[in-house]
């Protein structure tokens, strides 16, 4: 029983510290910004695949839960934003170039066919969700 009791101690730590920095860092972005996008990433559905543990122990659905209402709460503005083709279009000239397909998954970088700017994934479909919340901001005025 003991052993059993100090496993359900280091894991009740891990969760406590988990949801500490998510509730810092999710404060912090409210504080230093006026409007958050995220990609609405169904996390349910995650949760249903290989990923799972990785999905639950990032804790993705509480993290945008946080964001959310303390978002509400102080008055910045927060929206989901359809992340659909975000890491294979341009971020630079918008061309939907990028790899393609569950092999396109594991190429972290990619060079754009039409304009030839090097890409890394996750950094080109965070400005393409960026973009995409400013448009939503903007209500469909080109936000430069």
């Amino acid at each position: 029983a003991g052993k059993k009791q100090r496993v359900r101690a280091i894991h009740a730590k891990i969760a406590n510290r988990r949801k500490d920095a998510l509730h810092k860092l999710s404060t912090q972005l409210v504080k230093q910004y006026g409007a958050l996008f995220v990609g609405g990433v169904n996390v349910s559905a995650l949760a249903k695949t290989r990923m799972a543990k990785s999905v639950y122990d990032a804790g993705w659905g509480a993290f945008r839960t946080m964001l959310q209402y303390k978002s509400d709460c102080a008055g910045v503005w927060f929206e989901e934003v359809n992340e659909a083709y975000s890491s294979q279009t341009c971020s630079a000239c918008g061309a939907r170039s990028g790899p393609k397909g569950i092999a396109g998954l594991g190429i972290r970088e990619w060079q754009c066919s039409v304009c030839e700017t090097v890409h890394d994934r996750d950094i080109n479909a965070a400005r393409n969700i960026l973009a995409l919340g400013h448009e939503r901001l903007a209500g469909g005025i080109l936000v430069l």
